[in-house]
């Protein structure tokens, strides 16, 4: 069911999905760029199903509720590009301190609800909802036991704020799911990324899809991947039993 989570710098329109009984362990659900919409909903279905209690808020709330885009759009070169240039301003706003201050309200509305684990939750992101899931647990990781980013960019940049500058903060456990030849992840990113994790000591796993795009598990646009998007269910399903 749609959700409003009162956050300090306004209400992030969001999505609840409680199986029955419980309490339940609790997953955030970031979205991509393209925000919250079916096929987010039917992800957070799918987890939901495995007895987990999922809250997908609209991370980008700050540009307005959900729709934001038209997913029509992307099948339009012209409008494609018209459709960025209405996207990135919204994640740009999105900075390690206010990642910070919503992510406590995600988990404060997330707890109070009926049927949740008061427990650490884990946290789960797509692309740039990856980054700042990344974010979330490097702010939160009393509150946060586990981290897994699929697609996800710009987790080592040459930013003073760059994510992997603060993954000695987490104590979970973190899983990365790389696009193979992704322009917002590198290889040489990925390298970085990687000796910051072994040099903080994080218990982790990083691995590359080999074929698979960005944007390889959204079924709804033209970078969907079949056989990548299976191995992230799978992985995704494995980090969670995991933790459980």
């Amino acid at each position: 069911m749609v959700v409003d989570v009162p956050t300090k710098d306004g209400t992030a329109d969001s999505y609840l999905v409680v199986p029955e009984g419980g309490p339940h362990p609790g997953v955030l659900l970031f979205e991509d760029a393209f925000g919250l919409r079916p096929r987010l909903f039917e992800m957070a279905g799918r987890i939901a199903e495995r007895g987990y209690a999922v809250l997908a808020p609209n991370i980008l709330y700050r540009g307005g509720r959900c729709p934001q885009f038209d997913m029509a759009d992307m099948a339009d070169p012209e409008k494609r590009s018209a459709l960025f240039g209405r996207i990135m301003p919204n994640i740009q706003q999105l900075t390690a301190e206010r990642i910070a201050a919503d992510t406590e309200s995600y988990l404060d509305f997330f707890a109070a609800q009926p049927g949740v684990s008061a427990e650490q939750v884990v946290v789960v992101g797509y692309c740039m909802g990856g980054t700042n899931a990344l974010r979330a647990i490097e702010a939160h990781p009393s509150r946060i036991k586990a981290v897994a980013t699929f697609h996800a960019g710009s987790l080592a940049t040459d930013e003073p704020d760059s994510p992997h500058l603060s993954v000695g903060n987490i104590t979970g456990e973190a899983y990365f799911a790389h696009a193979d030849q992704d322009h917002a992840m590198s290889a040489e990113q990925i390298e970085v990324l990687e000796a910051a994790l072994d040099a903080a000591g994080v218990t982790y796993r990083s691995e590359l899809y080999e074929g698979a795009p960005h944007g390889f598990t959204m079924s709804d646009t033209a970078m969907h991947h079949e056989e990548g998007e299976k191995r992230h269910w799978e992985n995704l399903f494995a980090l969670l039993e995991r933790t459980r």
